[in-house]
């Protein structure tokens, strides 16, 4: 378990950062962007959940177990392949986003355009934090283009964006509907 009793320690005040084996990193490497991305994620998702109407709850459980698994993810980023004993995303858990994914699409109408990131609150904090995952899956692949890492966690990432997007248009779908990008529509 984390025990924090102290939050700055300095040692990163030479513009590096610490990974899991004890080793540094500057703290604008890939592996440290990466991992400051998937942060990012985890917080546009916090804000999202705070913007979710109540009587949502298990869509608030699905999400708040989403926010932790982002710490596994972070954690899994932030150690070195060929640790012994590591904290990794495992395939389950990309299967278990395909479930739920799968289960939140059967109830919706098939999409016949692009859908617009907005609607209610919830609904567009959902679609930004997709768009923040998306920006981290990136960045993971290009670390992952330099060094080793975990195929599941590059899985999980995108399927992740997936589920988000899946989840606005449910969440959408419960009140005013998807907002659907109309192709030329301003043009004279």
């Amino acid at each position: 378990m984390v025990k924090l009793t102290k939050i700055y320690t300095r040692s990163g005040d030479d513009g590096t950062s610490g990974l899991v084996d004890g080793s540094r990193v500057a703290k604008n490497a890939l592996r440290m962007q990466a991992i400051g991305d998937v942060d990012e994620a985890n917080s546009a998702l916090g804000v999202a959940i705070s913007a979710v109407e109540a009587g949502k709850e298990g869509e608030v459980e699905a999400l708040r177990r989403i926010q932790n698994e982002l710490f596994d993810l972070g954690a899994d980023l932030a150690t070195p392949e060929g640790i012994e004993g590591a904290l990794r995303i495992l395939p389950g858990q990309v299967t278990r986003l395909e479930d739920e994914i799968d289960a939140m699409n059967e109830g919706l109408e098939p999409l016949t355009s692009f859908v617009l990131p907005g609607g209610s609150p919830g609904t567009a904090h959902l679609y930004f934090a997709r768009a923040v995952v998306r920006r981290a899956e990136r960045k993971a692949v290009a670390l992952a283009a330099e060094e080793a890492v975990n195929e599941h966690a590059l899985a999980y990432l995108n399927r992740l964006s997936d589920h988000l997007f899946v989840a606005a248009r449910a969440l959408a779908a419960q009140g005013r509907g998807d907002i659907l990008w109309q192709p030329g529509k301003t043009r004279n």
